[in-house]
């Protein structure tokens, strides 16, 4: 029995999966996040190294104080 698979046609990746819809969900997911050149690296999350403060400040220490994210 051969196993469902299709390949990337931008960045070449092969996708794989006994079950054909799970293979459609991959695909559909891999279509979104392609890097398009196999390799490549980028990034789609906004990072500013200049606002390194914690988002929430109250959660910015556990219950004893001491500080949830090191610096």
């Amino acid at each position: 029995m051969n196993m469902p698979e299709s390949v990337c046609p931008d960045c070449g990746k092969r996708l794989f999966h006994e079950n054909e819809t799970t293979l459609q969900v991959q695909e559909t997911i891999h279509s979104k996040f392609c890097r398009k050149i196999q390799g490549e690296t980028h990034s789609f999350v906004h990072r500013d190294d200049s606002h390194l403060d914690t988002f929430d400040p109250e959660r910015a220490n556990d219950s004893e104080g001491n500080p949830v994210l090191r610096k």
